[in-house]
């Protein structure tokens, strides 16, 4: 169990880095939006690159800070059972919903994105919009990236869940 809550750690240690350079990437975003917001409203102008700029930010922080948001216990979700709950349920719980939802949930949107990410790279695929982004195919590779995150944190939530229920140390 020992080797299992280490590989739990690496886990939340990665993901607390991914989750990082997410925040950077949603900081970027913010200025984008701002100069966008400033070039319409003060200039009378917009950019097609800065507005395809600004999804292409939200893509990656959305993609790559999920896992971070399951480490940090930042997702959604119905509290009417689960906050009355002691510590051993919420473990159930979780547990249960890691090996049932989230673990298939992220191996189903890996295994399908990966056909739409090769054929977007064999194409080079950029936008269809003239002054768009050329780099389209970048962004689709985040899909599945994203997902390998949330389901390696979903792992280390099912070893410490795991840990819980059979009343093993965590740090």
């Amino acid at each position: 169990m020992n080797l299992l809550l280490r590989l739990a750690g690496l886990i939340d240690n990665l993901n607390k880095k991914v989750g990082k350079i997410a925040g950077y990437g949603a900081a970027l975003m913010v200025a984008v939006v701002f100069v966008d917001v400033v070039m319409r409203y003060v200039f009378k102008t917009s950019f097609v690159f800065t507005q395809e700029l600004e999804w292409h930010l939200f893509a990656f922080v959305f993609l790559l800070g999920a896992g971070y948001t399951l480490f940090s216990d930042g997702h959604v979700r119905v509290d009417i059972f689960y906050q009355k709950l002691n510590a051993k349920g919420r473990a159930w719980i979780n547990l249960i919903g890691v090996i049932l939802f989230l673990m298939p949930g992220c191996l189903l949107i890996i295994k399908t994105s990966l056909v739409f990410v090769y054929n977007s790279w064999a194409v080079l695929e950029g936008s269809s919009d003239p002054g768009g982004i050329p780099l389209r195919f970048i962004v689709k590779s985040f899909i599945p990236i994203g997902f390998v995150f949330v389901f390696l944190q979903g792992l280390s939530l099912g070893i410490k869940s795991f840990a819980v229920i059979t009343k093993k140390n965590i740090k």
